[in-house]
């Protein structure tokens, strides 16, 4: 994940294709889960999540090394070899293939997302719009599809759900470090990184996604709150009724650059002595 001499055409196309895929399926698994309850409970969707993290690994590795996610870029040109010159345009790729999979699986559910409004008595503009636009962009405490979650914000706090956002990125960045380091011997191999990364991130999700829905990757969050923003949720996408937009792109940043930091400077096995 570390390439930097890869075409940088190719490299964007990878990382649009990839993040692509990883939204698509699983922003696709929140959809399935709010609108038709056919995936049921954090565990059934994280799995989805899993699945789709190593699937679009294995699809973008070898054109991009298979970032996916700003807070991987950034962890990356920070402590490691990757070009700091590509941060920018991996980002904006990133961002890109958020955006069009949030905007062909609206097309796919939009007649399933009127119904529920209609069901429920959805102001998509209003507070509990966010019942539906949490299919998009994320929220905290999650929706689950609720319109009344208004009334349990005193559950979670901005301040806590940056710091669950940014611990859970931390470990997500930490485990990719810890999977990708050439001195870690129990690492599974390249073929194998996209799984236990996978797997990884399904656990993280279990834990963080009552919370916050578990972001943990400013482009997985920005690309489809930008697309719901223009689909009709508005003010209700950006900013958002508790304005905690904000939470998704920094908290990941800077656990990104935290968990990465915690495994180069403390947890890194030793050099092997010949």
């Amino acid at each position: 994940m570390t390439q930097k001499t890869l075409p940088l055409r190719g490299a964007l196309l990878g990382e649009l294709l990839g993040t692509f895929l990883l939204v698509f399926f699983g922003v696709g698994s929140v959809h399935v889960a709010v609108l038709t309850g056919d995936l049921v409970g954090i565990g059934q969707v994280a799995a989805v999540w899993g699945l789709a993290v190593s699937l679009a690994i294995y699809a973008s590795a070898s054109m991009s090394g298979a970032h996916l996610n700003p807070a991987v870029t950034l962890a990356f040109a920070s402590l490691r070899d990757f070009q700091m010159r590509r941060v920018v345009p991996y980002i904006v790729a990133q961002t890109t293939g958020a955006f069009v999979a949030a905007a062909l699986l609206h097309v796919m559910f939009s007649g399933m997302i009127q119904a529920y409004h209609a069901e429920h008595a959805i102001d998509m503009q209003s507070a509990g719009g966010a019942a539906t636009a949490m299919l998009y962009g994320e929220y905290f405490p999650n929706p689950v599809g609720d319109p009344a979650w208004t009334e349990r914000w005193d559950e979670l706090s901005t301040g806590g759900a940056f710091l669950a956002e940014m611990l859970g990125t931390a470990l997500l960045v930490g485990m990719i470090f810890t999977l990708t380091d050439p001195r870690n011997k129990m690492a599974p191999g390249p073929a194998g990184v996209p799984v236990a990364i996978a797997l990884a991130l399904a656990a993280i999700i279990c834990l963080i996604a009552p919370l916050t829905q578990a972001g943990l990757n400013p482009a997985r969050d920005f690309g489809p709150r930008v697309f719901a923003y223009f689909a009709g949720w508005g003010p209700t996408a950006l900013p958002g009724p508790r304005g905690g937009f904000w939470i998704y792109l920094l908290a990941p940043v800077v656990g990104g650059l935290l968990g990465g930091v915690l495994w180069d400077r403390v947890f890194r096995p030793a050099p092997v002595r010949e």
